[in-house]
C-alpha cells in the first residue's frame, strides 16, 4: 500500500491500516518519512498514559481495568503494550495482548503489542513512531505498558503526559523507596494487590518517600491509589487521580511544555541514528580497523582515534 493512501485509512481508523503502519515503524522502513509526514498535521490530541513498575505488580490486569474504566465514560482507547524479546530470535511472547482478550472484539479499543528488541528502559525504540500512528487514528487515550525491568525503566516518563507506577506489597518496593530510581518519575503511584499483607507498609513507605522531596505549593505532588485491579477496586480512583494530574498539566502550561520535551527527544533519537549510520559508513571508509589497532596496541588514544572518525563525518557532510 502506497502511504498517501495507508495515512488515509490511519485516520479513518482502519484497523489492518493502524496494525500495517505500525508494523512499517517497527521495521524502519523507507516509507516511514512519508508516513510520518502525512500524519504530522493530525497528532497532538490523544492523552498519554505510561504504566510501570516491577515484573509481576499487576501492570497488565491494571492497564485493563483502566481501558474498561475509560470505555465506560465513551472514550477510545489504544494499548500499546512493550513486552520482552528473546536476544537470540527477536521473537516475544506478547503475554499483555493474552491478557486484555476481554476488549478484542471492541471497536473502540486497539491493542498492540509490541517486542523491545533488546532497547532498554522498558520501550521500544519504535515507541514514539507507534505513539504518533495512534494519535492521528484519533483515539482519546493512549496507555502505554513498559516491559517491567526496574529501576532503570524511566524512558517511560520522556513519553506520557502521566506516569504511574505500580508497587505491590512484599515486591522490594521498600529497597526501591530508599534507592528512588523509578519511583522518582511518578506522577501517580498505584499500590496494587492492596489486599495483601504489607500492603499499608508499602503506602507508608510511599508517602515517606514523597514526603522527602521538597515541593512548591504549585508544584504537583503524586497521589497515591490503593487498588486491588483484579476486582476493579480502587480504578475509579486511580482514573480520577489521571484526570486531576492532567488538568492540572494544562492549568500550568506544563502539558505543552512536556510534548515539546517529547518532540525533541524524538528528533535528537531520529538524529543520533542518522549519524551512527553515517559514522559507520565513514568509519569504513575512514580504516576504523586500523584506528582501532593503534589504539589496541597504544599508539593512540581512543579520543583522537573518535577525532578523525568525526572529522571524516563532518567532511562527508558537507
Amino acid at each position: 500500500m502506497h502511504a498517501p493512501r495507508l495515512v488515509e485509512r490511519v485516520r479513518e481508523g482502519d484497523r489492518r491500516a493502524l496494525a500495517r503502519a505500525i508494523t512499517l515503524v517497527e521495521n524502519g522502513s523507507e516509507q516511514l518519512r512519508e508516513i510520518m509526514a502525512g500524519l504530522a498535521p493530525y497528532t497532538g490530541r490523544a492523552r498519554v498514559v505510561g504504566f510501570t513498575g516491577s515484573p509481576g505488580v499487576g501492570k497488565s490486569t491494571t492497564t485493563n481495568a483502566v481501558v474498561r474504566t475509560a470505555r465506560a465514560k465513551g472514550l477510545t482507547v489504544a494499548v500499546l503494550a512493550v513486552d520482552p524479546s528473546s536476544p537470540f530470535t527477536g521473537g516475544a511472547l506478547l503475554g499483555d495482548r493474552v491478557r486484555m482478550q476481554e476488549h478484542a472484539t471492541d471497536p473502540g479499543v486497539f491493542i498492540r503489542s509490541m517486542a523491545n528488541r533488546g532497547h532498554l528502559g522498558g520501550l521500544s525504540w519504535a515507541t514514539p513512531h507507534a505513539l504518533r500512528v495512534l494519535d492521528a487514528a484519533g483515539f482519546d487515550v493512549i496507555l502505554v505498558e513498559t516491559v517491567g525491568v526496574g529501576q532503570a525503566e524511566v524512558e517511560i516518563a520522556g513519553q506520557a503526559d502521566t506516569t504511574v507506577v505500580l508497587c505491590a506489597p512484599g515486591m522490594g518496593d521498600s529497597v526501591q523507596a530508599a534507592k528512588a530510581g523509578v519511583l522518582e518519575v511518578a506522577d501517580v503511584f498505584a499500590v496494587n494487590k492492596a489486599d495483601r499483607d504489607g500492603a499499608r507498609s508499602t503506602l507508608r513507605e510511599l508517602r515517606q518517600m514523597i514526603a522527602m522531596k521538597d515541593r512548591t505549593d504549585e508544584e504537583w505532588k503524586p497521589p497515591i491509589v490503593m487498588t486491588v485491579a483484579s476486582r476493579d477496586e480502587g480504578v475509579d480512583e486511580l482514573w480520577e487521580r489521571l484526570d486531576e494530574h492532567f488538568a492540572h498539566l494544562e492549568a500550568g502550561g506544563d502539558l505543552a511544555a512536556r510534548r515539546r520535551a517529547r518532540a525533541g527527544h524524538e528528533v535528537q533519537a531520529i538524529v543520533l541514528d542518522l549519524l551512527r549510520a553515517r559514522m559507520g559508513e565513514v568509519g569504513d571508509d575512514a580504516g576504523l580497523d586500523t584506528l582501532a589497532g593503534e589504539v589496541a596496541q597504544g599508539r593512540r588514544d581512543p579520543y583522537s582515534a573518535a577525532d578523525v572518525l568525526v572529522k571524516e563525518l563532518g567532511a562527508d557532510l558537507d
